[in-house]
């Protein structure tokens, strides 16, 4: 593959799926034996998810791939091409259902919300990228694709489809955001969700400020209910995922009486708003 021109100084970095760089196992003869895009991409992968963003450098991905960094660069330009294809190879591991199948929509909603939950919970390093990159390699668009067909079948209007798509989708990556870090808390603190959250809720109730507020609150979560950690997260999630699925089908009830046409009025002209006829010697004077 031959090497991508030299963006001008200063100049935007779009993607490495617009840069003639996304294709191709190397950049022509020479390149290290061994190694192939795939293969790179997913110990980077690998790498990510056992040390994170910070941990991450083209010198320990070359160490763990056994070749010298300077190999690496027969393949991609930049690290950010390789985080790219990373975040890309990730939203392979999605599991999208037909959107052309027939079932209902709201099952199907529930079900790619729950997929792209679970794949930010799995891969903390996810989120971040995700708001970094413009996410449209074949796997991102994929999924990009399916979630626009699905909501396109709940009978919202056109210009209401994309504020939809926010609604779920921007609620489902804040919440496995915040779920990916609190699980990658917990495996720093070498310690279980629930022994985790109990030292914490422990921890908290110490500063005066924070226990008045856990205390108000404390009839909230016993209401909730759940024994662990994992099933108040589940609860939490599934309710919340309910109140969206539920307000897209009373926006949709809401736009179809809209459209729906009025029945004429009955009876008979009405004069002013006594509802009598005007008497004629008034109406002569």
């Amino acid at each position: 593959m031959a090497k991508a021109a030299p963006r001008a100084k200063g100049a935007a970095r779009t993607s490495v799926w617009l840069e003639g760089k996304a294709r191709g196992a190397g950049r022509g003869s020479g390149q290290p034996s061994g190694l192939d895009r795939e293969r790179i991409t997913a110990t980077t992968v690998r790498l990510l998810d056992a040390e994170g963003l910070t941990g991450f450098s083209m010198r320990r991905l070359a160490a763990e791939l056994n070749v010298t960094a300077m190999s690496l660069y027969w393949y991609v330009d930049t690290k950010d091409d390789l985080l790219e294809l990373a975040l890309d190879a990730a939203f392979g591991e999605l599991r999208l259902p037909d959107a052309e199948a027939g079932e209902d929509w709201r099952d199907q909603l529930r079900r790619l919300a729950v997929e792209y939950r679970s794949l930010l919970v799995r891969h903390p390093w996810l989120s971040p990228l995700a708001g970094t990159f413009l996410n449209i390699g074949p796997h991102a668009l994929a999924f990009s694709g399916t979630v626009q067909r699905v909501v396109r079948r709940t009978g919202l209007p056109e210009h209401a489809l994309t504020g939809a798509i926010s609604a779920v989708f921007r609620f489902v990556y804040g919440y496995g955001t915040i779920e990916g870090h609190f699980v990658a808390r917990c495996a720093d603190a070498g310690m279980a969700p629930d022994d985790y959250f109990r030292h914490a809720m422990s921890a908290a109730t110490r500063a005066p400020d924070a226990a008045e507020v856990l205390a108000e609150s404390a009839s909230l979560m016993a209401a909730r209910g759940g024994d662990t950690v994992q099933e108040m997260l589940d609860r939490d999630f599934t309710f919340a995922l309910d109140l969206l699925v539920a307000g897209i089908e009373t926006m949709v009830r809401r736009t179809t009486a809209d459209r729906a046409p009025r029945p004429p009025s009955s009876g008979r002209p009405q004069g002013p708003s006594s509802g009598r006829s005007p008497d004629p010697k008034s109406a002569r004077s």
